[in-house]
């Protein structure tokens, strides 16, 4: 991937706006509260109860509800009254989730082509081999990205304090699953992988990444999908897209053939400490309808990910005891400015005598 590209990406307005969101979620880990791990693994579940209800509305056409996509993620085979075929594609959905969700800890890019079989797409050798050569200048830009801080040296716009901050954060950051929020819940657990399993404090007992770097390892994933979104879909044309980030289009077949890539992508940037983000199935077909401009797609997909590190955040910070407090304050407030409107037409009377309480 060329530098020159890269950096123009991670300098552009929406990309550096979602790296601030996106360093204010990294550098909560480790996480040490149990309520917190807790939160973490349940924002963990819904991520996936909602990026498989996207991909079975993509691969059927039909309308998934979240009430399916739990249901599936549960457990279920069938579902009463509702269309097997949404059910198969929650299952194939799921599956092929679970399947790429091993690649942040092993790097194992053959996981991407699991992946695919699981959601039925194939792909051609032609497009396998342009695949591959995309996976492996991402991975070497991201790595030469922690070796530049490894050495030292600052990227465009980060500070020797920033590199300092960042350093480790991809080790640091990860979301828990139910079995990590259980370990601390018996104060066992200090930080944890995806898998549950404790990370490694770093020398300064937690990573916080800068947002500057976060920015330079977001935008290669970003170069990283625009290339491969157009060499599993190939060129736009009149049935499947229309160029620009505001488009309502619908994807079809393209957008089925994408799926595998933005699972492999999500992976890509939690293994680089950048977390993982969820498009609905609108926003998927739109995404495809981006794929000739690396600026649209840029535009477009920059704040949803900074949307998404801001709600994963307060997801994490959530006190329902300090959610009920603050919804009891709220209440009061609206009844206080209820009663005041209600006898607001009323005056005092001034020759009405003062009376001791």
């Amino acid at each position: 991937m060329e530098t020159a590209v890269i950096e123009h990406v991670a300098g552009c307005p929406a990309v550096r706006e979602a790296a601030e969101a996106g360093a204010a979620l990294v550098d909560l880990w480790p996480l040490t509260d149990a309520r917190q791990l807790d939160n973490d693994a349940k924002y963990a579940e819904e991520l996936q109860v909602r990026v498989t209800r996207a991909f079975a509305a993509v691969m059927t056409g039909l309308d998934v509800t979240m009430a399916d996509a739990e249901f599936v993620y549960e457990g279920a085979d069938e579902i009463p009254g509702r269309p097997q075929e949404i059910v198969d594609a929650l299952l194939d959905a799921n599956d092929a989730y679970d399947t790429m969700g091993e690649f942040s800890d092993g790097g194992d890019a053959g996981l991407l082509y699991e992946a695919a079989r699981l959601l039925g797409v194939e792909w051609d050798a032609s497009v396998r081999d342009a695949v591959g050569r995309v996976i492996a200048d991402a991975q070497e830009a991201l790595d030469d990205g922690e070796a530049q801080a490894d050495d030292g040296a600052p990227a465009d716009g980060e500070t020797a304090d920033d590199m300092a901050a960042a350093d480790g954060a991809a080790e640091a950051f990860a979301v828990v699953d139910g079995d990590a929020a259980g370990d601390a819940a018996d104060g066992t657990a200090s930080g944890a992988s995806a898998d549950g399993k404790a990370a490694d404090d770093t020398a300064d007992g937690g990573a916080s990444g800068s947002a500057a770097s976060l920015a330079r390892r977001f935008a290669v994933a970003l170069c990283a999908c625009h290339r491969l979104v157009n060499a599993v879909a190939g060129p736009c044309d009149d049935g499947d897209a229309n160029s620009g980030a505001g488009a309502d289009v619908d994807g079809g077949a393209a957008a089925r053939r994408v799926l595998p890539v933005l699972l492999f992508v999500n992976e890509l940037r939690e293994r680089y400490g950048i977390p993982r983000i969820c498009l609905t199935a609108e926003q998927i077909r739109t995404l495809v309808g981006t794929r000739e401009s690396l600026d649209d797609l840029v535009e477009f997909v920059a704040p949803l990910a900074g949307e998404e590190w801001s709600k994963h955040r307060e997801d994490v910070l959530w006190d329902p005891d300090e959610a009920k407090k603050r919804a009891k304050e709220e209440d009061e407030r609206r009844n206080k400015e209820a009663l005041a409107a209600k006898f607001a037409h009323i005056k005092d009377d001034p020759n009405k005598p003062h009376v001791e309480l």
